[in-house]
């Protein structure tokens, strides 16, 4: 399915499970999400981080509803399983859709600025750099003794400093290249929505409010 597609389907449907109350959609939803995640073939890693790291968030809110809450152990469980469907649900999108494709639809198809599509794209592919700039920083810190912490302002200051040059340096090889902002631009890669993406994007969507309406439990 088309990313853009893909994308306000799973955003659509997480917006509606947040004023359900439907313990066993819930379960449909991570289930068929999880299949479809395992026929991606994702890495193990990536598969184990979305079951395990949810835990917490979810074991947290089961147990306040379950000790202090008015609405009993069932509402628990709703609570439970619907942070595993929101997670598994957006699994279905970033584990599986590319960002470029997600910024070249958004620019194509739904009519995103280009400055802000190229933005998007530019800030997710600077963040190994950025990742490797503050490794620099912490490194140059305890080089003259001084060891920096994720709390210390001083190792933000210097990594804001460094995206500003970064953020120049990008402006001036876009412009250098030809990118005029509000211009007609050519695309090496042409991403349309197809008859396809709209079938699947509806039938998905309607088979959802059915069970929505249908399962109440």
């Amino acid at each position: 399915m088309n990313p853009g597609m893909k994308l306000l389907l799973v955003m659509l449907i997480a917006l509606e499970i947040s004023f359900t109350q439907s313990l066993i959609v819930n379960c449909i939803l991570i289930a068929i999400s999880f299949v479809y995640i395992l026929t991606q073939h994702i890495r193990m890693k990536a598969l184990l981080g979305i079951i395990f790291w949810p835990l917490f968030p979810a074991v947290g809110l089961f147990v306040s509803q379950w000790l202090y809450g008015s609405a009993g152990i069932h509402f628990a469980w709703i609570l439970f399983t619907r942070i595993y469907a929101y997670v598994f649900l957006g699994a279905t999108f970033t584990l599986t859709s590319s960002i470029t494709d997600l910024s070249l639809t958004l620019e194509q198809d739904f009519h995103l600025p280009s400055k802000f599509a190229y933005g998007v794209l530019a800030a997710f592919n600077l963040m190994p750099k950025i990742v490797e700039e503050v490794q620099i920083i912490k490194t140059s810190a305890l080089m003259r003794g001084e060891a920096l912490h994720f709390w210390s302002p001083k190792l933000y200051f210097k990594s804001i400093l460094s995206a500003i040059q970064w953020s120049q340096n990008l402006a001036e090889t876009m412009t250098s290249h030809g990118f005029v902002e509000d211009y007609e631009r050519t695309h090496y890669k042409v991403i349309r929505i197809t008859a396809l993406d709209w079938t699947l994007f509806f039938v998905l969507l309607i088979i959802v409010q059915v069970l929505l309406f249908f399962i109440r439990y």
